[in-house]
């Protein structure tokens, strides 16, 4: 469930589970999401909690999407959208639900992550708070921070990724790209856009780190294309992860046309501290998660999900606690 930070009771009553939603897609389906009203509407709560922004004709919603399953999906596919109207009649709403594009959205790729998602019932509400974000990051500020896990630890304990970023046709495929230096060209076209990261590691354990990740711009793949930069790729990137080689352990960096995409290679010891075999390796799902949200009224924030907490105890590093009887950071079939 997404809370505000430090308000977990609604409307005076502690919050509980309000839905539980479930739906067909085409092969394995993810996990499926466990819902709570992360904030009810002004007409069902007596006083708003902070994560609830009030709006003339409707409120705000927050939950916390698991790994896997997209936001809008392909056709005949499960996603969000397609649970909304499901959302909205459990919770007894009178308005149609929309998704609200947050300003963390963009760095991350929407199927693979997780972490929160701001709904709306009030169009109005949307676009103010859609102000909110672009004003914050013209003022420098960094209105959404992400959690992640990586395969590596940075040379420094905190710092700033600055590169340009820009899509390349790949065979029958577009990949997002780094642009070591820009011409002003290129930028001025939009071909390339230049983008930031700020980082910072909040603990390391056997050659993997957690690390904070605050983007100050929006591009698609920007964060997992960041890290690989970093030459720390995200634990579970299947996409990006082959762009960072090793040699007598020492990571180096891979041109795009040289690392085509392909299951994340992990080291024995590693697998075996995750308690998972080589050909589990491509169910690890991307260890990558919105945590926080600023907004005009205070921050919102969405625990990570199980597997991510699994992998957390695992490898020894900070984190939320978790029960201890968990086998694998594997997402349940």
């Amino acid at each position: 469930m997404a809370t505000a930070a430090g308000s977990k009771r609604l409307g005076g009553r502690s919050a509980r589970p309000e839905a539980r939603l479930y739906g067909r897609g085409g092969g394995a389906p993810p996990p499926r999401p466990r819902l709570r009203a992360g904030a009810l509407p002004p007409w069902r709560a007596g006083a708003p909690p902070r994560a609830c922004w009030r709006a003339p004709r409707g409120a705000l919603l927050a939950l916390s999407k698991p790994p896997g399953l997209p936001v809008l999906g392909r056709s005949g596919e499960l996603s969000l959208v397609l649970l909304l109207p499901v959302l909205r009649r459990r919770l007894g709403l009178p308005a149609e639900l929309h998704v609200v594009k947050a300003p963390a959205r963009a760095p991350t790729t929407r199927r693979e992550c997780s972490g929160l998602v701001l709904l709306s019932g009030c169009h109005r509400a949307t676009e103010q708070l859609q102000r909110f974000f672009a004003d914050a990051r013209r003022r420098g500020q960094y209105p959404a921070t992400y959690h992640a896990v990586t395969v590596g630890v940075p040379a420094e304990a905190e710092g700033e990724i600055r590169a340009g970023l820009r899509w390349q046709q790949q065979g029958d495929t577009t990949v997002v790209v780094p642009v070591p230096a820009p011409g002003r060209r290129s930028l001025a076209r939009k071909e390339v856009k230049s983008t930031l990261t700020h980082y910072r590691v909040l603990g390391t354990a056997g050659g993997c780190a957690l690390l904070q990740l605050q983007p100050r711009t929006a591009f698609p793949e920007q964060l997992p294309v960041h890290l690989t930069l970093l030459l720390c790729p995200a634990l579970g990137d299947h996409k990006h992860s082959s762009r960072v080689g090793r040699v007598l352990g020492v990571p180096f960096l891979l041109p795009p046309e040289a690392a085509p995409t392909r299951t994340q290679m992990l080291d024995e010891e590693l697998l075996c501290r995750l308690g998972i075999s080589p050909r589990q390796l491509h169910r690890l799902p991307l260890h990558l998660h919105l945590q926080q949200l600023v907004l005009p009224q205070g921050p919102l924030c969405a625990p990570p999900p199980p597997p991510f907490l699994r992998t957390l105890r695992r490898l020894g590093l900070p984190g939320h606690p978790e029960p201890p009887a968990t086998r694998s950071p594997l997402p349940p079939h």
